[in-house]
């Protein structure tokens, strides 16, 4: 258990470096593309069926992809750790070997390249014209776009940029540390399943177990996002005010990062007919979002090291709860 958990610890680093360097592996190969093909598959099935129905369909649909999510992953882990043992090496060598091979089945599980890129081609495009800036952010956001002015696309940008750094980065390295690949895999899962079926309309019913259990999932991963913008930042703005702010928007978990990262921009971040998040604030530039970038580059390292962190704390105590 202990090298196993030590082989965790080095895969992190290797895993974000990965995900510097080469981004997203593709599509074919990318299990949270084939989680969005599971739930694509049966959502609209479950739409067609009466409202409590429809519940118990999507929380059964959502029981079943957790646990073959789960089933695969731990698959994967027993592979590497049965692989380990049978190595014939040093235990350093061993660990180093695991940690890098399990660090490629990690990266898919979390994204930070791929966001950064996306946030900043939205300021990029804004550079040029409105309507290449409106075209960038859709890639981020599932909302209408086409009546977004050039503050309201910035501001779709940075609190896409706020709410995924917990969705696609923090969360999973939290959830890592605590369950292993079954535990990030379920989340990522979790995450994927709000994101399809988890919002009013045709879902109203079906997504309600999946928003839920993100809800759940999410809900320590989020303020922890917060409070490690915050350390990025150098300096916290009243706990009282990172509050109000969060539970101005619907979601439980998404406006403890967005709210803080109004906060400590000192601007105002809106979602139209929704919330406004720090509304006595002004409005974004371009060099607010070069900020955020910043920040959020500096969380990504704080979240590697604390989940590092915790992962060598249970080797060296021996109580690694996985």
């Amino acid at each position: 258990m202990m090298s196993w958990l030590l082989a965790c610890m080095c895969a992190v680093p290797v895993a974000l470096v990965i995900d510097r360097l080469w981004g997203e592996p593709p599509a074919w190969a990318h299990p949270v593309v084939a989680m969005g093909h599971y739930l694509g598959a049966i959502g609209p099935r479950l739409t067609r069926l009466p409202d409590g129905a429809a519940f118990i369909g999507g929380a059964l649909a959502w029981l079943l992809g957790a646990c073959l999510v789960a089933a695969l992953a731990l698959s994967v882990q027993v592979l590497l750790q049965w692989s380990a043992m049978r190595l014939e090496a040093s235990p350093f060598v061993t660990i180093c070997l695991e940690g890098m091979v399990l660090a490629c089945v990690l990266k898919p599980l979390l994204a930070w390249r791929m966001l950064r890129d996306e946030v900043a081609g939205v300021e990029q495009a804004l550079s040029q014209s409105l309507p290449d800036g409106r075209v960038r952010l859709q890639r981020l956001v599932s909302r209408d776009v086409s009546q977004l002015d050039e503050v309201a696309v910035r501001e779709s940008a940075i609190e896409s940029l706020a709410e995924n750094l917990n969705d696609s980065l923090v969360a999973p390295l939290f959830w890592f540390a605590v369950g292993g690949l079954g535990g990030v895999a379920i989340y990522r899962f979790a995450n994927t399943a709000d994101a399809m079926w988890g919002y009013r309309g045709p879902y109203e019913w079906a997504g309600k177990w999946a928003a839920h259990a993100d809800d759940l999932l999410s809900w320590l991963p989020a303020r922890l996002t917060a409070g490690l913008l915050c350390v990025a930042a150098g300096g916290m703005p009243a706990w009282a005010d990172m509050r109000r702010q969060a539970r101005l928007t619907p979601s439980p978990n998404g406006g403890w990062p967005m709210g803080t990262m109004a906060l400590l921009l000192q601007v105002t971040l809106r979602k139209p007919g929704v919330y406004a998040l720090n509304c006595r604030a002004g409005k974004p530039t371009a060099a607010h979002t070069a900020q955020a970038l910043k920040w959020s580059g500096r969380v990504v390292t704080w979240s590697g090291a604390l989940s590092m962190l915790s992962l060598y704390g249970q080797a060296t105590l021996g109580k690694g709860v996985w």
